[in-house]
């Protein structure tokens, strides 16, 4: 199994322009404040917490520090448009197992940065070993649900009414899972192992 780190920054052409992807820091911590707050309230239902909060952000860089969170920013032109992160406990009983939570600006949705995002998401948790991946998020999110969908991920778990918003309606998550180990153990059965690798 690979256990290549990626590295950052990297460059990427979409639709939107040119953005940069690097790995968040303490220091990005008001850019990523201000990407949250301008966020609809209606994508972020799928977070645990509310990440648009001051306190929650400070947290959210403290797990980074300790190495049980690694975020990946999309930056153009100095502001954020797209953060993708992922959330692994090696204290758990599933060390293996990572969940991706990906947030896009709405500025740059359709225009591939959100795509393009969630691949290099992916291809980070690959390299970091995980065997396991899992997303989650609203079932109106059939964009994002595409995408990885298209990454292979396949649908595990509907949660019906598990997140309320601030106005008080309900709404359903969906969960998808992407089983690592199972398909890089069956690509490399038919000779494909490099598919899979990050």
């Amino acid at each position: 199994m690979s256990t290549d780190i990626r590295t950052y920054p990297l460059r990427v052409a979409t639709d939107a322009g040119e953005v940069e992807f690097r790995m968040m820091a303490p220091a990005d911590e008001a850019l990523v404040l201000e990407f949250a707050q301008k966020l609809p309230v209606h994508d972020l239902l799928f977070l645990p917490r509310n990440i648009s909060e001051p306190k929650v952000l400070a947290a959210w860089i403290k797990e980074i520090e300790r190495g049980s969170i690694t975020s990946l920013l999309a930056v153009k032109s100095g502001r954020v448009v797209g953060c993708g992160t992922i959330v692994r406990d090696p204290h758990s009983w599933s060390p293996h197992v990572g969940e991706i939570r990906n947030v896009v600006s709405p500025e740059v949705r359709g225009q591939g940065v959100g795509r393009a995002l969630s691949q290099e998401t992916f291809a980070l948790a690959l390299s970091v070993g995980l065997e396991k991946l899992l997303v989650q998020m609203t079932v109106d999110q059939t964009g994002a649900i595409a995408i990885f969908e298209g990454l292979g991920f396949k649908a595990e778990a509907l949660f019906r009414d598990h997140v309320r918003d601030s106005a008080g309606q309900k709404h359903d998550i969906v969960v998808l899972g992407h089983n690592v180990a199972q398909v890089r153990a069956q690509m490399e059965a038919y000779g494909m192992g490099e598919a899979v690798q990050p």
